[in-house]
């Protein structure tokens, strides 16, 4: 979807590694959080107390997910997914926007 309607946006900014990183999140009426977000090109580490679905909605990225051995590539128009309570890789070679969806485990 190209738009949310009806959320709240917490205007404090979400600001990791110098500013490399940057989001903003959007809460919906029914609890359920995203967060939209542009990442500089660089390498970083995340760690992630809940499930996430990344999409990148523009850039190039690599992934190392966790339990993988092999980064895999991810451009703009895909998506991938993060396991609860880990840790992923990402080196993001190209300015990358993107939108996080908070997920639940069940």
């Amino acid at each position: 979807m190209p738009e949310f309607t009806n959320v709240t946006i917490i205007k404090k900014a979400n600001v990791y590694f110098d500013g490399n990183v940057t989001s903003r999140t959007i809460q919906f009426a029914d609890g359920s959080q995203k967060t939209l977000g542009i990442m500089l090109p660089g390498e970083y580490e995340f760690n992630t107390d809940a499930k996430e679905l990344m999409e990148i909605l523009a850039g190039d990225l690599d992934v190392l997910l966790p339990g993988q051995s092999n980064w895999q590539t991810v451009k703009g128009g895909e998506s991938f997914e993060v396991a609860s309570n880990s840790k992923f890789g990402l080196k993001i070679k190209a300015v990358t926007d993107y939108c996080c969806s908070f997920l639940s485990d069940g």
